[in-house]
């Protein structure tokens, strides 16, 4: 279980070796063994994950997506060309949406579901995955939580107003060219970069529609 929340959790470097590196007492051939007899099926992540978590009314869902950087492997069927944030460039890889709650109380986290960027195979933006799991997380997994954070790609209308309607506050980046207007001026949108911050705004934040 230890390399499925490796797998969900690094940003750098995804290789068996890397692994065994930093894992006392686990060998590569032992994982590559594992691997060549086991599936690491979301729903046995939650399986395994499950009994572990201390869940809190005031946990947080973190969703966020890495592209497993695959430019020497072609031939893997469910690798595309994807941008990855990581590269900052386009790459050939295999796109991973992850699902990680976080207890605040006692500062831990945990990897507790994922979904495979493969649009080609199941016709699934990386915003359905994440609406998706989202919407597992509370009616199957029953998970407690106050919160919901996730980057800027996320930062949709469809998916706003779902975790809104769920009880669920969120936080999320805007990117700087989408068009908001005060709430207090009515319909004069401009591009959030253009928006100016007094000090008092800064303080008690700017309300936008």
């Amino acid at each position: 279980m230890d390399y499925c929340q490796f797998l969900l959790c690094t940003q750098t470097n995804y290789t068996l070796t890397y692994f065994a590196e930093h894992k006392n007492g686990v060998s590569h051939d032992a994982i590559n063994r594992y691997l060549a007899k086991d599936k690491l099926t979301p729903a046995l992540v939650w399986e395994y994950v499950k009994r572990d978590i201390d869940q809190s009314e005031e946990g947080y869902l973190i969703f966020d997506d890495v592209v497993l950087d695959k430019r020497d492997s072609t031939s893997i069927e469910i690798t595309k060309w994807q941008y990855s944030g990581n590269e900052g460039k386009v790459i050939n890889g295999i796109g991973v949406v992850t699902c990680v709650y976080y207890q605040p109380k006692v500062k831990k986290f945990w990897a507790i579901d994922y979904r495979i960027y493969s649009p080609e195979n199941d016709g699934k933006s990386k915003l359905n995955h994440v609406h998706d799991m989202l919407q597992n997380a509370i009616f199957s997994k029953n998970l407690k939580f106050k919160t919901v954070l996730m980057d800027t790609w996320y930062a949709i209308d469809f998916l706003m107003t779902s975790i809104d309607r769920l009880g669920k506050i969120f936080y999320c980046a805007i990117k700087s060219n989408r068009l908001a207007s005060p709430v207090n001026v009515k319909y004069e949108y401009k591009q959030v970069k253009e928006f100016e911050w007094s000090k008092e705004g800064q303080k008690t934040r700017i309300r936008i529609h």
